[in-house]
């Protein structure tokens, strides 16, 4: 008896540790395909949907003209009287720091398509010195921008009352954060881009610039280590 119970221990045990395996590997498998963190710690916060728009060069961009690649996204419009200017500035300083040969693109969504056409976008880009091979200035629909913005990049939007503006152009209310995208179209991490409103002066908003573009330099640098980019 005693001699049989040896190869069924180990046919058992040797089952137990293929089913761990085969658990394992499927986890690893989930978590690759966006179900938790990866390799860079960063949370997959969601898939971009399709969308397809156009950018200032008036040629249509779709979720496919960006696979592939990592992208920083960002919303402003240019009548802004408000933040949109620093944003842009702030993404120019970032635009800098990253070398032109590594695989990320930049992307200005305008909250403002029915004013901010591909040319006013282009004028817009020029003025802020923008590479525009590697930044791209999305315009399209009222419907499409706020359904990327919202729906796709988890960014705000939204019209503002006439009663609450101070300036005829104080027309909408959107996020100034940043939000880093995969090179599989994922929602990775976002970023704050200002300061606090009730933190005040050029030194303050100079070191803040500063420590915001190192750290968004950084989590690019991690996520370009998972291999999703071409």
């Amino acid at each position: 008896m005693k001699s049989g119970v040896r190869p069924i221990q180990f046919v058992v045990w040797s089952g137990l540790l293929l089913i761990i395996f085969i658990i394992v590997g499927a986890f690893v498998a989930e978590q690759r395909r966006g179900g938790g963190t990866v390799d860079s710690g960063f949370l997959v916060y969601g898939d971009v949907p399709q969308f397809s728009v156009t950018n200032q060069f008036g040629k249509v961009v779709t979720k496919e003209s960006l696979e592939g690649k990592l992208w920083v996204a960002n919303i402003i419009f240019t009548r802004c009287p408000g933040p949109c200017a620093q944003m842009t500035r702030q993404m120019v300083a970032l635009q800098k720091a990253v070398p032109a040969d590594w695989p990320v693109q930049f992307v200005s969504l305008t909250t403002d398509p029915e004013f901010d056409n591909p040319a006013i976008l282009s004028k817009y880009a020029k003025k802020f010195g923008a590479d525009q091979k590697r930044w791209w200035f999305l315009t399209g629909t009222k419907r499409s921008m706020v359904d990327l913005a919202v729906k796709g990049l988890m960014l705000t939007t939204l019209d503002k009352p006439e009663e609450q503006r101070e300036l005829p152009e104080d027309m909408f209310i959107h996020s100034t954060i940043s939000v880093l995208v995969d090179g599989q179209g994922r929602v990775r991490k976002t970023l704050e881009t200002l300061p606090p409103d009730n933190e005040e002066g050029e030194e303050l908003a100079a070191t803040y610039k500063e420590d915001s573009v190192k750290r968004m330099r950084e989590a690019i640098e991690q996520l370009l280590k998972e291999g999703t980019t071409k």
